[in-house]
């Protein structure tokens, strides 16, 4: 699994760092358009969605890494299987609410699937949107990653972190 898990993170790395790159590229030529009084209108678009993808595809790099926003203290507090138990429990929270996340983020992406951008048309939202459940599909699947590693710990008396 954690083959799988790492091969994950590596193509979203890509993915994230492409459209990074992307919403940079808009970005200026979008400054040098302006400054030159040429009018092109799907720069900001670009630049919008681009920047969406990169921060999903960032986030969830983010959880599989555990460096996303947490409250620590407890966990610096306890150690051996009190801090196993609480490790469970954060990733059992986190695929939970992943969970709902990918559930909606499904609903959100057939609702506006047909929806078009508004300076290129030929572009679907849907293309956007999807970023939503694919962002929590890989969560959960980095979650269940952690919480597996913990359910060992767990046997072995305790995790180290």
């Amino acid at each position: 699994m954690d083959k799988i898990i790492k091969y994950i993170e590596r193509t979203q790395i890509v993915i994230g760092v492409s459209f990074l790159l992307l919403f940079f590229f808009a970005v200026l030529f979008q400054i040098v358009t302006r400054h030159l009084s040429i009018s092109v209108i799907w720069t900001e678009e670009v630049a919008n969605y681009s920047f969406v993808w990169a921060v999903f595809m960032g986030a969830a790099v983010m959880v599989n890494r555990r460096d996303h926003f947490s409250f620590d203290i407890l966990m610096n507090k306890l150690t051996g299987k009190k801090r196993a138990i609480l490790s469970i429990f954060n990733d059992a929270i986190l695929i939970l609410f992943n969970i709902g996340i990918f559930y909606f983020g499904i609903q959100v992406v057939g609702q506006f699937w047909d929806y078009n951008w508004n300076a290129l048309p030929d572009m679907k939202m849907g293309y956007v949107w999807i970023s939503i459940p694919i962002m929590a599909g890989t969560m959960i699947i980095y979650s269940l990653g952690h919480l597996i590693q913990h359910v060992k710990k767990f046997n072995e008396g305790g995790v180290q972190e």
